[in-house]
This record gives C-alpha cells, sequence and structure tokens, in this order.
C-alpha cells in the first residue's frame, strides 16, 4: 500500500483535465462560433463545457460505479456490439480528418503572421502535415519534452489575452441587447450551431481524467469528482476568453476568425508574435503530436485483431506500424488538396464519434439494473432516475451535435461525412463475416474487461 503515496490525486486528475481541455481547439473553434451567435458566445461557452459533459455521459456515469483501469477504451469494450467494437476501432483512422484541421489551421495561424502562407495555404498545410507524420517514426522523446514547454508558454498566452483584453471590452455595450446584433445573432439556430462546433474545444474535460484510472488513489471518488471540477475551471477559463474575443472587435471583423485577429488590437507587435506561436500554433502541434502518438497503438491493436487487411500488421523492429499511419496520413492529406476548410474537417471526426456517443450513452441506463451491486456502491449517490435521464440526456446531446453539424455541412462534404460514417461499418460488417475478426475473441475480451471491473466496485 505503500506504493498509493505515488498515485494521483484529486488536484493531480483536475490538472490532467484541466491541461487535456484546454487547448488548440479554443484557437481553432472559436472564431467559427462566434460567426454563428455574436457575443452570446460567452454563455454559450460556459453551457457547451457541461453540455459535452452530458456527450460523454458514459465516462462520467460509469466512473461513478466502476474502476475501469482501460479507461475510454475499456468502456467502449463493456458496452459496445461487435460491429460497433470494428467501428470504433475505425474512428482511429478516422482522427485523420482532426490532423487535417489541424494542419488547416498551423497554416492560418503563419498566415497572421506571414502572408505567404496564405497564399499557398494547400501546399503549406500539405508539407506541415507531412512533417509531423514524419515525426511520429522517431518523435516521442521530442514530444514529451515539447510538451512541457508549450503548456507554459500556452497558460502564458491566455492570461495575456484576458488581461490585456478585458480593460478593452466595452462592459455597457457588450450587454446591449441591440447593439451590434445584439446576444444570439442567428436565433436559436445559431446557438445550436455555435455548440455544435464548440463540441470539439470541449470534449476533452473527460478524456483525461478517465485516463489515469490505474494510477489514481481512491479513482471511483477521484475521477468523477475531478471530471466535475475540471468542468467549473474550463468553463471558467472559456468563459473568460470568449468575454474577450467577442467584446473588443465589432461582429463584421471577428466572425469565422481566429483569436489573432483580436490579440492584434489589444496587443503591441511583440507580444502579438509571441501569442500566435506559443499560443495559438504551439497549442495546436502540442495536440497534434498527442494525437499522433495517441492514436499509434489502438491502430496497430485494430491491425491485430483483424479489422484491417493483413499487410497493415507489418511494422518496423520498433513496433511501428507504419501502413498503419500511411493510411491515416492519406485520409488526412486528401480534404487539404480537394480545400475541404477546418470546420468542415472537424465535423468530419465529430459525427462518427457522436453517433458511438449516443449508443454509449443511451447503452448506460441498463447499468442501474443490470450491476445493481455496483450501482449501489457508485461513489456519487445520483439517485436511479437521474442516472438513467442524464444516460437519456446524454444520447440527445450527442445526437444534437451530430445532426447540427451534418445539416451544415454543403452537399459535396455531406456525401463525404455519410461516407466517413457508412463505411468503416460496412468494413466492420465485412471483418466479422469473414471471420478475419473472431466474435468470440471480442466476447472473451468483454468478459475479461467486466470482470476486471467488477474486482474493483468498492468506493
Amino acid at each position: 500500500m505503500a506504493k498509493n503515496e505515488k498515485k494521483l490525486g484529486l488536484i493531480n486528475v483536475i490538472g490532467l483535465g484541466v491541461g487535456g481541455a484546454i487547448g488548440s481547439g479554443i484557437f481553432v473553434t472559436l472564431g467559427s462560433a462566434m460567426s454563428r451567435t455574436g457575443r452570446s458566445i460567452l454563455p454559450i461557452t460556459i453551457i457547451c463545457v457541461f453540455y459535452m459533459l452530458l456527450a460523454y455521459w458514459y465516462n462520467l456515469g460509469m466512473s461513478t460505479v466502476f474502476v475501469v483501469k482501460g479507461g475510454d477504451y475499456s468502456m467502449k469494450g463493456m458496452l459496445l456490439p461487435p460491429i460497433l467494437t470494428g467501428f470504433g476501432g475505425w474512428t482511429n483512422v478516422i482522427w485523420a480528418f482532426g490532423c487535417t484541421g489541424y494542419a488547416l489551421a498551423i497554416s492560418q495561424y503563419l498566415g497572421d503572421l506571414w502572408p505567404l502562407f496564405n497564399e499557398y495555404s494547400k501546399i503549406s498545410s500539405a508539407i506541415i502535415l507531412t512533417i509531423f507524420f514524419l515525426l511520429t517514426i522517431k518523435g516521442n522523446s521530442f514530444v514529451a519534452i515539447f510538451q512541457n514547454v508549450v503548456t507554459f508558454l500556452l497558460i502564458f498566452a491566455l492570461i495575456l489575452f484576458v488581461v490585456l483584453g478585458i480593460p478593452s471590452v466595452d462592459t455597457s455595450k457588450f450587454f446591449d441587447m441591440n447593439y451590434d446584433g445584439g446576444f444570439f445573432y442567428n436565433g436559436l439556430s445559431g446557438v445550436i450551431s455555435a455548440i455544435a462546433i464548440m463540441a470539439w474545444a470541449c470534449q476533452g474535460t473527460t478524456m483525461g481524467p478517465v485516463g489515469v484510472v490505474p494510477n489514481t488513489k481512491n479513482p471511483k471518488r477521484n475521477i468523477p469528482l475531478g471530471i466535475i471540477l475540471t468542468c467549473l475551471v474550463v468553463s471558467a477559463v472559456y468563459g473568460l476568453m470568449s468575454f474577450v474575443a467577442s467584446g473588443v472587435l465589432t461582429y463584421d471583423q471577428y466572425a469565422g476568425e481566429n483569436l489573432s485577429v483580436t490579440a492584434r488590437a489589444i496587443m503591441p507587435q511583440g507580444l502579438f508574435t509571441f501569442f500566435v506561436i506559443g499560443g495559438g500554433i504551439c497549442a495546436i502541434i502540442s495536440s497534434f503530436l498527442s494525437v499522433l502518438i495517441m492514436i499509434r497503438y489502438p491502430l496497430s491493436k485494430m491491425a491485430d485483431d483483424g479489422w484491417l487487411p493483413n499487410s497493415f500488421k507489418k511494422k518496423s523492429a520498433d513496433g511501428y506500424p507504419y501502413y498503419c499511419y500511411l493510411l491515416v496520413y492519406i485520409v488526412a492529406l486528401v480534404p487539404i488538396l480537394i480545400g475541404m476548410n477546418v470546420d468542415n474537417a472537424i465535423s468530419m471526426l465529430m459525427i462518427p464519434t457522436m453517433i458511438i456517443n449516443i449508443y454509449l450513452n443511451t447503452k448506460c441506463m441498463m447499468i442501474p439494473s443490470k450491476y445493481k451491486e455496483q450501482f449501489e456502491n457508485r461513489s456519487i449517490k445520483i439517485p436511479k432516475w437521474l442516472f438513467i435521464l442524464a444516460s437519456v440526456l446524454g444520447g440527445v446531446c450527442s445526437a444534437i451535435i451530430a445532426i447540427t453539424l451534418f445539416k451544415d455541412l454543403n452537399f459535396h462534404n455531406a456525401i463525404i461525412a455519410a461516407a466517413v460514417v457508412i463505411f468503416p461499418l460496412l468494413f466492420s460488417w465485412l471483418a466479422l463475416k469473414s471471420g478475419s475478426v473472431s466474435r468470440k475473441h471480442l466476447d472473451k475480451e468483454r468478459e475479461k474487461i467486466i470482470e476486471d471491473a467488477l474486482k474493483h466496485d468498492q468506493v
């Protein structure tokens, strides 16, 4: 039990949650969200953090009932049927669209400093994408060092943005419902659309905490409590950032633009350059590298389990799944070459993610009756009716995001989004039908995950 002293406490869990949530998303999506709803982005960003907590309800709900040592991956293993297990594996390939969005966003921020990047955005984004995929071959030690530096730079950049920006906001005009289009610029549809696009920036509050269950003291208490407190901190930070971003300039100046537009208005040139590089670009690079490392082992396991053709099982001497990464690279490169923008690239990733969440959240409805003893020992005494209601609302929240993002696409991109959902389902069905993936093996893995979770049902 002496090892417990080295384990993470509640403060550590909150730190991981906040660090994982506040990053590139706010730099990438806030301008697009503001174009949809104007200054009402202030309450929307605060609400959206908790909205996304519901959209990822299964992470919070299951954490109060079980100690699932495999985190999000094992939670999905407990709940998903075979075909959706395959689809869940394919979402690691679909993360390619996130890489597309990162490459395009880096190019945009570089264009704020050197306009040449805007003139050749396709070429620059493709080169950026290629460089980052090359870094994955031998880049893990570099990433660890880079992440520590970026965290410090990001925090300093956000403090600069808020501290220098708040005095520049005319609060009498900001809260004037008739000034500059007022709040709720495009009505209810604009609010829903803004929440859907901000989902990318607000979805990380549960992922960091559930990923450290094995290393956390009293995880059944500290993980769910850490998630809730993380949401409170992130909502406060995002609220302050959105207040500055939408309050310094007028709608026509900030709508659809990234945070550098506001930063240029409130900062001298030297600090502005630091904000763009140390804040925006470094935050996006950090997320980009984290994603590329995060998908390595799931991609490799996906290939080993038979969800991909046999050739994808080939690895380098140190276990690098080069064919898997080549597939993700090609899927990420094509949207850049055909001129897809950041918002659409994010939608391609978020739509299938939310479809999976619809199933996972609604499946949680069965937990109180299926695992009665574990539910009785839940760490946060949520009434049974409220747990079930939250599961239903979680499914509804996920569905609204998926439908809204799909609705906002043009016909060409809607076809691509539909293909991103249909083809992984088809490939998963074929893998099961052909026997390249064993249903018995999947059932055994699920039983093993459930058995392990039931062993640790005490608070």
